[in-house]
């Protein structure tokens, strides 16, 4: 693990892999209360032939700082790591809030982007009058609670309730401000107008149990993408965890696309 200091944030990050590969680096963005490590598996695979980095978004699992106020400005940290480390070009892989960053990563700098990977992520959040009130009366209960609530329900059906209760945990352990912060910042995102804009090979995976963001929102931002590539798996929100070797087998293959 290194470490970058932007904006009085220090970011903690892992930067894999052969520097001289000809294969573009892959640049992995975790959600909202996680970490790198949900990106073990991928790293683990793709770093013995191309270079790898990932991170800790500020505030998120050893790096340190408030959380950001926008997408924007979680998008601004990868991008002043990457001029710290001299990566131009590059293929951002964003899981859930992760994919909301490497989305604007596209749009902002699409002359950097190669390729763009979206895992159970979406254009904008949409709900019913009665979610939408739901949501917001959410965060009113204690924050615990709160947390426990939404990551329970990330995971599909049948998975390890000792599992679920460890991730409970470690996402509890995000500060108060950091969590509450960018879950406003999430439902203040909103691209989906502009998905004509990203005009890059894109992948989408999603879990098919996905009741966080459900894959009817995926599909919608979908439409709008010139080329898009889409992959179902049986799991919920939680495709790293809940199906990792799936999960790079289907990044293996459309990154192997010419």
């Amino acid at each position: 693990m290194a470490r970058f200091t932007v904006d009085g944030a220090e970011l903690a990050y892992d930067d894999e892999g052969p520097r001289d590969s000809p294969s573009t680096p892959l640049v992995l963005i975790h959600g909202w209360t996680a970490d790198r490590h949900r990106w073990d598996h991928q790293t683990a695979h793709f770093s013995a032939h191309r270079r790898v980095i990932r991170l800790d978004l500020r505030g998120h699992g050893e790096s340190t700082g408030a959380g950001a106020p926008t997408i924007d400005a979680l998008a601004r940290d990868v991008v002043a790591l990457l001029d710290h480390l001299g990566v131009g070009r590059f293929i951002p892989v964003g899981h859930s809030m992760g994919g909301m960053t490497a989305q604007t990563l596209a749009l902002t700098h699409p002359e950097r982007v190669e390729r763009l990977v979206l895992v159970n992520s979406i254009g904008r959040m949409t709900y019913s009058r009665a979610r939408g009130l739901l949501m917001a009366a959410s965060t009113l209960a204690p924050f615990k609670l709160f947390v426990a609530a939404n990551i329970r329900r990330a995971f599909g059906p049948g998975h390890p309730r000792d599992e679920v209760e460890k991730y409970i945990r470690a996402s509890a352990a995000t500060p108060r401000e950091v969590v509450m912060t960018l879950y406003a910042a999430m439902r203040a995102f909103d691209v989906l107008d502009r998905a004509g804009e990203i005009r890059v090979p894109t992948l989408m995976v999603h879990g098919y149990h996905d009741v966080q963001l459900p894959v009817r929102q995926m599909l919608r931002l979908a439409k709008g993408y010139p080329d898009a590539e889409i992959r179902v798996l049986d799991a919920g929100h939680e495709l790293p965890l809940e199906r990792p070797a799936d999960l790079t087998a289907v990044l293996d293959r459309f990154l192997a696309r010419p």
